[in-house]
């Protein structure tokens, strides 16, 4: 495998996946010319924060202390009017050999897009055999939210559709939503819905922008196939849940490991809240497979 990373947004650029005979296959979304990103509005490839997914009401409470953040049609959306994915990220350190690896930095200060404290963060992508390991961490010096993640769009041919991709989900619950895709609060049961992959289907004409719940007993959460390439990836990380998202204007799928989407305002949900003296940590890794 090849990875190629940009220091704007921390963005995967390129992800190359050698088969049997040597050929490559970019297995992401992307553009040719980075200068491409400055205007990309659907967050190719990039680290998005201060906080994935969407927040309600405007903002959020810590400790009896209400915070405002930016809102477009009362949704807050992937850390705001200029999240991560629009910063220049530092590059800390690169190692070139053995498990290559790459770690970007990125301080958002003190009431950055409204969050409070100065948050530290940090995130290493490193090739392992067939492995793309995603590892976000964080720490802030005030309490504040946190919710990263990578928003790559896998593509796994050249098809211009993906609805004959095999998906599989191990996610016995996803979130009902409101059509402004904000949370109601109410964590339901996939079975007999369209959202019931818990057993491989086609994508078909299915679209997705969905928070799913992972199964607590099982690492993996996703499974994607392609069978004209014979190519598959499997995700697996340490976050509660993954938003699969199928955009209806070109071809591929992001699966968005993290806390559920509006955490701050729904009790119910797993807290997003970090202390001083925490380290917040997503660590995902992304298998690929390719039998041709």
């Amino acid at each position: 495998m090849t990875l190629v990373v940009l220091n704007y947004g921390a963005i995967i650029q390129k992800l190359l996946l050698k088969d049997s005979e040597g050929n490559y296959t970019n297995v992401v979304v992307g553009y040719n010319h980075p200068s491409r990103y400055l205007t990309d509005k659907v967050c190719l490839g990039a680290c998005v924060g201060r906080h994935a997914g969407r927040i309600s009401k405007g903002g959020f409470i810590i400790d009896r202390e209400r915070f405002i953040i930016h809102t477009d049609n009362d949704v807050h959306l992937h850390g705001g009017k200029e999240g991560f994915h629009k910063k220049y990220w530092t590059i800390e350190k690169i190692v070139p050999t053995g498990n290559p690896s790459i770690t970007l930095s990125y301080k958002s200060t003190h009431l950055e897009e409204g969050y409070p404290g100065n948050l530290m963060v940090q995130v290493t992508y490193q090739l392992i055999d067939n492995k793309l390991h995603i590892t976000h961490r964080a720490k802030t010096d005030r309490s504040t939210v946190v919710n990263l993640t990578n928003h790559s769009y896998f593509k796994l041919d050249n098809s211009p559709y993906i609805d004959a991709y095999e998906l599989q989900l191990n996610c016995p619950y996803y979130l009902e939503t409101l059509n402004n895709l904000l949370p109601t609060g109410n964590v339901l049961p996939v079975y007999a819905t369209n959202f019931d992959f818990l057993k491989p289907k086609q994508i078909d004409l299915t679209r997705l922008d969905t928070p799913f719940v992972r199964n607590p007993n099982n690492t993996i959460v996703a499974k994607v196939s392609s069978k004209e390439t014979r190519i598959s990836l499997e995700v697996q990380t340490n976050q509660p849940a993954v938003v699969v998202y199928t955009p209806t204007d070109f071809p591929g799928i992001c699966f968005e490991t993290q806390n559920l989407p509006d955490a701050p305002n729904q009790p119910s949900f797993p807290s997003s809240i970090l202390r001083p003296g925490e380290t917040y940590n997503n660590s995902s890794t992304f298998t690929f497979a390719n039998e041709s």
